[in-house]
């Protein structure tokens, strides 16, 4: 696989890209559904319609704790009122 070092300056900040580049074979059906992802959100190529089916795909691989709204909805539990329980067992019948 070959990497490309793009870099791109904005206002005095400099970022660094690196892509991979790499040659698949895919099926007329998988060529269909990449056609029409890249139509679809009007994408430039079937290499952007790539990384969006598998960075969309990807998000169910993700931990929890690594996504944003996890965070969020963890903040917001712990704003909740607590209960206190002296024994757990009996609390909750086990």
């Amino acid at each position: 696989m070959e990497k490309k070092t793009f870099i791109y300056l904005e206002l005095f900040r400099v970022y660094v890209v690196y892509m991979v580049q790499a040659m698949i074979n895919i099926s007329e059906d998988a060529n269909q559904i990449l056609n029409i992802v890249k139509a679809k959100h009007n994408l430039k190529d079937k290499s952007q319609a790539i990384e969006k089916v598998i960075l969309g795909y990807g998000q169910d691989f993700l931990e929890p704790e690594l996504r944003p709204e996890f965070i969020e909805k963890m903040k917001e539990r712990q704003k909740e009122s607590t209960v206190k329980v002296k024994d757990f067992k009996k609390h909750f019948r086990i």
